[in-house]
């Protein structure tokens, strides 16, 4: 049930499975100093009769249908550097005609993509193959390289195989897809992540606009009365 003091925010995602950002953007709520309950939601556009395309009508629908205080905006890094990325996506935020006195917009741009944050915990990952006391080793990737990797996702599916103990036609059908989009779950600190240039740059874009709202400041008046 929504509440007139909760903070609510969206997430606009490249894709379906990019919803694993939902706790790791709610652990950064919390580590600045958000104590209010929060409300999120995945802006599932699939649905429209005709969905949109480009990232400005794909804006605009998220902002109709899902209202917020802050709109989340994802888009992987992919080939682009983190800046180039992220410039795209303030141009096109500039484009769009939505109410930026009550929403506020937040890029996430992972580098390359979101895959990258979800590689820092083994035994997160041997969790979400199923086989959490799995003793098979796992080249977990060095954490100061994380960002230069160049297919963070076929690095996490593999790894989530090995981590499976499967073999033979039971690890053919295997679907590290969907294990994948479980790491999150056995994950409640990501503060290692903060060795990251993106996530430490989400978590200084994000304390700003905390500090702008005054959102501490009106947790801590809400909870004297």
């Amino acid at each position: 049930m929504q509440r007139m003091n909760d903070l609510r925010f969206t997430l606009l995602s490249d894709g379906s499975s990019d919803r694993v950002l939902i706790p790791i953007l709610r652990w950064l709520l919390r580590r600045n100093g958000v104590t209010r309950a929060i409300q999120s939601a995945w802006a599932d556009l699939r649905q429209l009769p005709r969905p949109p395309k480009t990232l400005i009508d794909r804006i605009r629908a998220g902002i109709d249908l899902f209202p917020a205080d802050l709109f989340f905006i994802h888009r992987d890094a992919e080939r682009l550097s983190y800046a180039d990325r992220k410039t795209e996506i303030v141009r096109t935020i500039s484009s769009c005609d939505w109410p930026l006195d009550s929403t506020i917009p937040v890029c996430v741009v992972p580098v390359r993509m979101q895959e990258a944050w979800l590689l820092f915990d083994e035994t997160a990952i041997r969790h979400a193959a199923g086989n959490p006391s799995g003793e098979q080793p796992l080249e977990m990737p060095a954490q100061h390289g994380i960002e230069s990797l160049p297919d963070p996702k076929s690095i996490l599916h593999g790894l989530l195989k090995e981590a499976s103990g499967l073999s033979g036609r039971r690890r053919r059908r295997f679907r590290p897809q969907m294990s994948a989009g479980r790491v999150v779950e056995f994950l409640n600190d990501f503060s290692p992540l903060l060795n990251l240039h993106a996530f430490r740059q989400l978590d200084r874009d994000l304390k700003e606009v905390i500090d702008e709202r005054h959102w501490r400041r009106t947790v801590a008046r809400d909870q004297r009365h």
